[in-house]
């Protein structure tokens, strides 16, 4: 490319005319982010429920490690699900290493503790305001922490949203865990590392902008729905 407005024009052509290659990529993406955050989901939900209803002994330091655990480097995620998923590994049997499936866990392993913090805090929050009420009808901690996590849904979901925006933006553990494989493994974040380094600039922005499209829509998404639970619910 002769200049940089050159490599924009031809970037939004690839995205207007819904290139192969980039669609490929994009479309892996989201599966991967998208699974991955269900998988995150289904565990961090009622490990943030049990937490916040339940009082246990090392309560304090669970909350304690699920908070640094929010801070995990992706690098030291990807290197430890390569250890395990390695030929050498525990798992290495499974044959998954340099595949989806293991991008899929390891961005599922960075995003738990991520919801399962911050719905623990919203819920703690939401069973200090309804424990006695709950109390009186009988609501054993279970029934409690699911109608927690019902009255307190428009704020989880704006967690889970959260959760799938640094799922989707993720490279370091993929990028270890799934090689950046050429139609296998390769999603946005890996590609344009890859595709900046090889000067291909009309891929790399093509994916960028698709990327900061994305984020920029989870987080509108996620302003609109606190909205409409302040509106609801004040």
């Amino acid at each position: 490319m002769n200049s940089l407005g050159e490599a924009f024009t031809a970037a939004w052509r690839l995205i207007a005319g819904f290139d192969a290659e980039l669609a490929q990529v994009v479309g892996l993406s989201l599966q991967v982010s998208l699974t991955a955050v269900v998988i995150a989901t289904l565990i961090g939900l009622p490990v943030g429920a049990m937490i916040a209803v339940e009082r246990f002994r090392g309560r304090q330091a669970l909350i304690v490690l699920l908070n640094a655990l929010m801070g995990l480097p992706p690098v030291v995620v990807g290197l430890l699900v390569y250890l395990l998923l390695s030929r050498a590994g525990p798992l290495g049997s499974l044959g998954i290493l340099f595949t989806p499936t293991a991008m899929v866990i390891a961005q599922a392993i960075l995003i738990t503790p991520i919801i399962a913090a911050l719905s623990r805090q919203t819920l703690e929050d939401a069973w200090r305001e309804y424990d006695e009420q709950l109390r009186s009808l009988g609501a054993r901690r279970i029934t409690a922490g699911m109608t927690l996590i019902w009255d307190t849904r428009f704020s989880l979901l704006t967690i889970v949203l959260a959760g799938f925006g640094r799922a989707v933006a993720e490279v370091g553990a993929v990028m270890i865990v799934g090689g950046n494989i050429d139609g296998v493994t390769r999603v946005m974040t890996t590609a344009i590392a890859l595709e900046t380094s090889k000067g291909d600039l009309p891929l790399a922005l093509g994916l960028g902008i698709v990327l900061l499209t994305l984020v920029i829509v989870l987080n509108a998404l996620a302003a609109v729905i606190r909205e409409m639970a302040l509106r609801r619910y004040g």
